[in-house]
């Protein structure tokens, strides 16, 4: 079991500070200690990824002791907490609980993957927290409230890897309904997840929404993608070199 006495805990999100999911997020982790800092952007930053705020001012709203509002991205949030706000360095970055998957390619577009990223290249273990839910659908938040202790419980228990952090994902499924636990490999939907949805303005001027448009597939044993369509919990562990082994040595090959 996890000393929770020991840690002090870092919870980021980018759905906002005041997002259901990382007040639900900071009600788990209080049952285990009180050592928690919430330091999270003022308002959503889904799909902010691992930007930061290079070319403009990044202001920190203090809301209490412990809790924080930031003008800026989940990485500036990281970064802020870690190297300005908290008295002493956290032992532990929570990012999340997002509302929706972060499954598969969305870790490269993930503001809740990224803060969790930060983490790790800052040497904190860190974990990303994502509750899967069906658009337009109840958003089953009692399943990750149900599942956290014992996911978090197990990491934190587990000798840590440098240069990672870890992706967990809630299935879109009432907890009495989850078919176990699964520690996965990242997988990878069919492309054009993503497409520009073209209207036209008042001015007739031509505008575009990016629409979130996930194909089916991609399903391969093994992925988070096949545990979640099972609902199953998907625990993937993600590293940080990003390196193509066998290309690189292709590539070695090529070069001479």
């Amino acid at each position: 079991m996890t000393d929770w006495s020991k840690h002090r805990v870092l919870i980021v999100n980018d759905d906002g500070i005041h997002a259901p999911g990382i007040q639900l997020l900071e009600k788990i982790v209080r049952r285990y200690t009180d050592n928690v800092w919430v330091v999270a952007p003022d308002e959503e930053k889904s799909g902010a990824s691992h930007s930061i705020s290079m070319h403009v001012p990044v202001r920190i709203r203090q809301i209490d002791e412990r809790h924080y509002a930031v003008k800026g991205t989940p990485t500036d949030c990281a970064l802020l907490a870690i190297y300005e706000i908290m008295k002493e360095r956290p032992t532990m970055l929570l990012s999340g609980i997002n509302r929706g998957a972060n499954l598969a390619e969305d870790i490269t577009y993930s503001g809740t993957a990224a803060a969790a990223m930060e983490g790790a290249l800052l040497g904190v273990p860190s974990v990303a927290l994502s509750q899967v839910f069906t658009p337009r659908g109840h958003v089953p938040w009692e399943t990750a409230e149900a599942y956290a202790p014992r996911i978090l419980d197990t990491l934190f228990a587990t000798e840590w890897q440098p240069g990672t952090f870890v992706n967990v994902n809630f299935p879109d499924a009432l907890p009495d309904a989850v078919a176990g636990i699964r520690v996965v490999r990242q997988g990878q939907r069919p492309p054009g997840s993503f497409l520009p949805e073209g209207r036209i303005d008042g001015r007739d001027v031509p505008y575009y929404w990016i629409k979130l448009a996930y194909r089916d597939g991609g399903f391969e044993p093994g992925s988070d993608l096949e545990a979640i369509r099972d609902n199953a919990i998907s625990v993937n562990p993600i590293q940080l070199d990003m390196t193509a082994e066998r290309f690189r040595a292709r590539l070695e090959s090529a070069f001479g």
